[in-house]
């Protein structure tokens, strides 16, 4: 029993190190991305949409800090106390409020790719290297020139992904528009799986561990997790290998999450049987 729950730990302790390794990356990334799309006179809510990823992952670390101290460090008589409890709901509290922004920011980032405009009097992409623009194609930017202009796209239909800045083709666009998709189902899945974990958690908080709500937040869970996975394929078909890896640790990070759940649970259900007195 000792040796499964210190193999466990190790395990958790692991995937965390990874997560913070994959949150360096991405703010990188985020810088990369941004030097290509952001303009001069960007607005603080532009600096939030093209560092969506770096505020969502903070967001999502501290909120599974905090449930690892919820459901499995700290003692009940440790969470019971009025002023720490009040600061880890505040602190919890900010992190949906990133959340929602990450929302705002995934919504914003997809509509504006549904509703792009044309480059008129533009049939050639090489037309395009006076104007030091970019070509995006499957998250990857270029800086097109008279060396890569044919090889970028020999389509002659040309849209701006982000206004004098950025462009690509109708196939590019189109998986620009799906890879958005994903991204804002991606968030918003997270967010139902987080849901599923503060329902259980407030449940057994109140010693309730049987009855049809626990049976469908179990069955929504499969669902959701299963939706996940799905989505870290497409990544890894598309050849957004670290995205996949990504999610997957993201995935077995919360799961260790839902094993704390499960044990807390086992722990009550033990202490609601009745206890035998033997007379000696």
């Amino acid at each position: 029993m000792l040796s499964n729950i210190k193999s466990r730990q190790t395990l958790k302790l692991v995937i965390y190190v990874l997560l913070l390794i994959n949150f360096v990356l991405y703010i990188i990334d985020d810088i990369r991305i941004a030097s290509y799309t952001l303009q001069e006179d960007a607005s603080f809510l532009d600096w939030t949409q093209s560092f969506a990823t770096t505020i969502d992952e903070s967001a999502w670390l501290i909120l599974l800090f905090l449930f690892e101290l919820e459901t499995y460090m700290l003692s009940d008589e440790a969470w019971s106390k009025s002023l720490f409890t009040r600061f880890m709901y505040f602190v919890r509290a900010l992190c949906y409020l990133f959340l929602m922004h990450s929302v705002y920011a995934f919504s914003v980032i997809y509509y504006d790719l549904m509703n792009v405009q044309q480059l008129q009097n533009i049939t050639n992409l090489c037309e395009l290297v006076p104007l030091d623009m970019t070509f995006v194609r499957n998250l990857s930017y270029t800086t097109i020139d008279s060396l890569n202009c044919h090889e970028l796209s020999n389509q002659s239909v040309f849209y701006f992904t982000e206004p004098n800045l950025v462009v690509s083709d109708v196939s590019g666009l189109q998986l620009e528009r799906n890879l958005a998709l994903v991204d804002l189902l991606e968030i918003l899945v997270w967010l139902l799986i987080l849901f599923t974990i503060e329902a259980m958690v407030w449940l057994q908080d109140r010693a309730i561990t049987q009855g049809k709500l626990i049976s469908l937040i179990k069955v929504s869970k499969y669902f959701l997790y299963g939706m996940l996975w799905s989505m870290a394929a497409y990544w890894a078909y598309l050849g957004h290998y670290y995205f996949a890896w990504d999610e997957a640790v993201w995935i077995i990070g919360f799961i260790s999450i839902e094993m704390n759940v499960s044990q807390w649970k086992e722990e009550i259900e033990r202490e609601k049987e009745p206890k035998i007195s033997s007379n000696l």
